[in-house]
């Protein structure tokens, strides 16, 4: 298969974000990864990191529908999926869409909205539509949700449960900048936002024929063993209470094959399992309680899991093989 149309689209959408973000080339790739193997993503991170200017930005870089929900406790189901009322002018029931109806949601503060708020969600982003009233409606193509969390304020919160954790592709942390990125962005922002010069590069023909290529790339043997060895392990250690679901390891298994194609491979590489796995697994697993003491536990396990696995040594022909 070609790669390079895969690889073009991730190019052109980066090089316009990052006018915008400062550093975060790894974490632009995943949005990317999320994007085209149609994945949600979830942001999470103490304020003033930049999750709602990343999500708009990388929103504003599409020209697709763009609709922001701000998630607050009084929030209701109907808020976010709309809703049928009753139009007396007409004399019947007529459906008003909710926010939902869009091609990319920034779904800000989402653990703030009550559980059943958070449940209005699932079957979005699992299904890519919504059913009100006993009528199923399909929600456009593509669909994405960004959604954002803060994890150090939890008075008025909602933490989502694994269930919902588990509909998200990936969990992404920004972290603090450096102190030559925080340099860079105070010079960048000192007069105006860059987000208000930035403009779409690419469209939703554009996405669409990516997602329909990239589950060519080629995906050996020894690396479908490779990723249910890693689910295995998780499901059988000893500090998990609840290891990576079968959900899990398709998503894995789609996020590595975009991330080959984005970086201009028509196959996949153990190195490339390795870099989506923290992304993509971490926030499914449950850790025992008394592993839940140390800093990133998922992390840690996954990096001794990774330590005593044997990788794959092959080296990949030209003719779109291992040997």
């Amino acid at each position: 298969m070609d790669v390079t149309i895969i690889q073009e689209l991730a190019k052109k959408l980066k090089d316009n974000i990052q006018q915008v973000m400062v550093g975060k080339d790894d974490i632009i790739d995943y949005l990317l990864v999320a994007l085209i193997s149609s994945g949600h993503v979830l942001l999470e991170d103490v304020p003033g990191t930049g999750k709602t200017l990343l999500a708009k930005s990388f929103a504003k870089s599409l020209s697709c529908s763009f609709n922001r929900i701000q998630f607050t406790p009084d929030l209701l189901p109907t808020d976010v999926t709309g809703l049928n009322f009753y139009n007396q002018k007409e004399g019947e029931f007529v459906f008003r869409e909710g926010p939902i109806f869009s091609n990319i949601i920034l779904a800000d503060e989402v653990n703030r909205a009550t559980p059943r708020t958070q449940s209005s969600l699932l079957e979005c982003m699992e299904e890519k539509q919504v059913t009100i009233d006993g009528e199923t409606r399909l929600l456009q193509l593509p669909f994405m949700i960004i959604a954002t969390q803060n994890p150090v304020e939890n008075q008025g919160t909602f933490p989502l449960p694994e269930a919902q954790l588990d509909r998200f592709l990936v969990k992404l942390e920004l972290g603090y900048p450096t102190k030559e990125e925080g340099i860079e962005i105070l010079k960048r922002f000192k007069e105006t936002s860059p987000i208000e010069e930035i403009f779409a590069v690419a469209n939703t023909n554009d996405v669409l024929r990516a997602k329909d290529l990239f589950s060519d790339v080629f995906v050996s043997d020894d690396i479908y063993k490779y990723i249910i060895d890693i689910v295995e392990m998780t499901r059988n250690h000893p500090n998990i209470e609840l290891g990576i679901s079968p959900r899990g390891s398709q998503a894995l298994l789609k996020a590595v094959q975009v991330y080959a194609a984005i970086h201009g491979r028509n196959f996949v590489l153990p190195d490339d399992v390795k870099t989506m796995l923290k992304p993509v697994a971490g926030h499914r697993l449950v850790v025992s309680h008394n592993f839940r003491l140390k800093d990133n536990p998922a992390s840690v396990i996954l990096d001794q899991i990774l330590s005593e696995i044997t990788v794959p040594a092959e080296e990949y022909s030209t003719k779109g093989h291992y040997n």
